[in-house]
């Protein structure tokens, strides 16, 4: 996996701290995201997916077939079969995404990961802001 680049001091649209692209490569962005969470029935990933669409919370959740999760919970180690909700959004609509899962899941403490989308195809990003805006 490469660097990100450093901002260029002679670009006048780089700012400092921001990662910028190489000669060549596309435009880096950092102002995306994919969350995830999981949750243990199909009814209820396809609620949580709804409901965020429904609120322009993220522009697209796609619902993964069942998975199976190992993990420890209270002192044991429990095994489930769960849905995997995977949003696209933008960081600006991040926070209100978060509450939102966390008030409408069933879980007590749920999955919510976000990965920043480092690159993207340009009119796939545009369609997302515009649809989280």
């Amino acid at each position: 996996m490469k660097d990100a680049a450093v901002a260029d001091p002679t670009d006048p649209t780089s700012r400092p701290g921001e990662p910028s692209s190489r000669p060549g490569e596309p435009p880096v962005s950092t102002e995306f995201l994919t969350v995830m969470t999981t949750t243990d029935s199909e009814e209820a990933a396809e609620r949580l997916a709804r409901g965020a669409i429904e609120g322009r919370l993220a522009a697209c959740a796609q619902v993964g077939a069942p998975v199976t999760s190992v993990y420890r919970w209270r002192d044991a180690v429990e095994t489930s079969q769960e849905w995997q909700v995977l949003f696209k959004t933008s960081q600006v609509r991040y926070p209100e995404l978060e509450r939102y899962l966390l008030q409408a899941h069933d879980y007590e403490t749920p999955e919510i990961i976000a990965t920043p989308i480092t690159r993207g195809g340009a009119g796939y990003l545009s369609w997302v802001a515009e649809e989280t805006s």
